[in-house]
């Protein structure tokens, strides 16, 4: 019994040590990633968890109406069965960035696991669009000890403001409301183009696009504009990102 007592406490302090102290200590001192642009009067919209069939051509169509940029964390898994939607993305001069190859939560990958995520994701965005990927944002926001080393390539990115979107809990005019009250300089929302992941709801991103729909045009009439996270962040492209891998 103390045995089977002492394995169990030796598995969750290192449970903690690889996974859990780890996002907390860069999260809490925002050590090697951004959570906030440079410039003023601009909002960086991020979309994860996509690309999905039905909505997120829906909110391509919306960026595209209000002449919106934005920056789409993709799973890869989901951008090989979709790849001519990732291709949309990147021709409508939206940003494609890698959130792994299946949403994987990193507190339980291995070290190989974790490198394979990131490498493949990067491979498959690279080889649909003919552009390295330059940003980096793990689900959930979780890392372990080793996804600083194995992302050093890439800038990561968190958020400045999350609405838990992939809930559909709140319906479109509260979530409006909160997207609006959120909105000033330097921004990074979060929002979700696909609610298909585990404890997401499966219709949730309808009540986002509606959300959407009306944010856009009061984000154009407030002097703001939607930028993509290279020029939210002052980054330009080296020869080597513009470069397939």
């Amino acid at each position: 019994m103390q045995t089977a007592l002492l394995t169990v406490a030796i598995g969750l302090i290192l449970f903690l040590l690889y996974g859990i102290l780890p996002t907390v200590f860069l999260r809490m001192f925002t050590i090697g990633m951004v959570k906030k642009g440079e410039n003023k009067q601009t909002l960086a919209l991020t979309f994860d968890d996509g690309p999905h069939p039905i909505y997120t051509p829906r909110v391509l169509d919306l960026l595209k109406k209000y002449d919106v940029k934005a920056t789409f964390f993709v799973v890869a898994e989901k951008a090989v069965k979709h790849h001519e939607l990732i291709k949309r993305m990147h021709q409508e001069g939206h940003t494609v960035g890698i959130h792994h190859y299946n949403h994987t939560n990193s507190w339980f990958l291995t070290p190989l696991a974790t490198k394979r995520e990131i490498h493949e994701s990067a491979k498959i965005i690279s080889n649909l669009i003919g552009v390295r990927p330059s940003f980096y944002r793990p689900p959930y926001g979780r890392f372990n000890v080793f996804t600083m080393w194995f992302a050093r390539e890439y800038s990561i990115v968190l958020w400045s403001a999350i609405f838990q979107d992939w809930k559909k809990g709140q319906d479109s005019i509260n979530l409006n409301k909160r997207l609006v009250g959120r909105l000033s300089d330097g921004q990074i929302y979060l929002l979700h183009d696909d609610g298909e992941n585990s404890g997401a709801d499966s219709d949730a991103p309808e009540q986002m696009i509606e959300a959407l729909r009306g944010f856009l045009p009061y984000l154009r009439s407030n002097g703001f504009r939607g930028v993509s996270l290279e020029e939210h962040l002052n980054i330009h492209a080296t020869k080597e990102q513009k470069r397939s891998v």
